[in-house]
């Protein structure tokens, strides 16, 4: 049995491309061997597109809010909070839709959400003892998103850069930058700023032993 209260919460947001993984995995190699860190994407909860044909959920404006199954994330959130394990989905990127597979997944003490849009909701983000915004430079985020979807999702040059233009740039101004006011801890330049990131870690040890039974 954990001796914390409850898990600490850890919301990590930012475009796409911005570092918000890579910073999630410098926090987790900088915890202690005895600190269990559970690493949970937004992604996995992109809504379930099955009975949709393809060329429809093709065009899915998937940097929006609503392509988000938020009531699925909190509940599963929750259950993680009262230390209870949970079944995450499995989204294949390749069929825009979910997968039937699911992911058994244990309660951690320390659970670190990353995604596009962890703190548009506000259901969520009331559930984190530390909230996080990655302010990377546009020009960079695109690049390593380009690189990303054709490498792992298996996608064209050309329907990376119509699918930046035509949504990702126009959602992330428009729903994901307003929501650095909400962040406690803004950190520029993604993983490369090594100050920030051990700012942060610092934080979430006192994080940690505020919640100590």
């Amino acid at each position: 049995m954990s001796k914390l209260e409850k898990p600490v919460v850890i919301g990590i947001t930012g475009g796409s491309g911005s570092g918000k993984t890579t910073i999630a995995r410098k926090i987790v190699e900088q915890m202690q061997e005895n600190e269990h860190v559970l690493i949970m994407t937004q992604d996995s909860y992109y809504k379930d597109n099955t009975g949709i044909p393809m060329n429809i959920r093709m065009n899915i404006n998937y940097d929006h809010p609503d392509a988000f199954d938020v009531a699925l994330l909190k509940q599963q959130l929750r259950s993680l909070l009262e230390y209870q394990a949970i079944e995450m989905p499995v989204y294949d990127f390749k069929k825009h839709t979910r997968s039937t597979d699911t992911i058994h997944v244990e309660p951690a003490d320390i659970i670190i959400l990353e995604g596009i849009l962890v703190l548009a909701s506000a259901d969520i983000r009331n559930l984190m003892d530390i909230k996080v915004y990655v302010d990377t430079d546009d020009d960079i985020r695109f690049i390593r998103r380009l690189e990303r979807d054709i490498k792992e999702r298996g996608r064209s040059l050309d329907s990376v850069i119509e699918q930046y233009l035509g949504t990702v740039k126009p959602m992330y101004h428009q729903f994901i930058e307003p929501t650095k006011r909400y962040a406690d801890i803004i950190i520029p330049e993604g993983g490369a700023n090594d100050v920030a990131i051990d700012m942060l870690t610092t934080k979430v040890h006192a994080v940690l032993s505020e919640n100590i039974k």
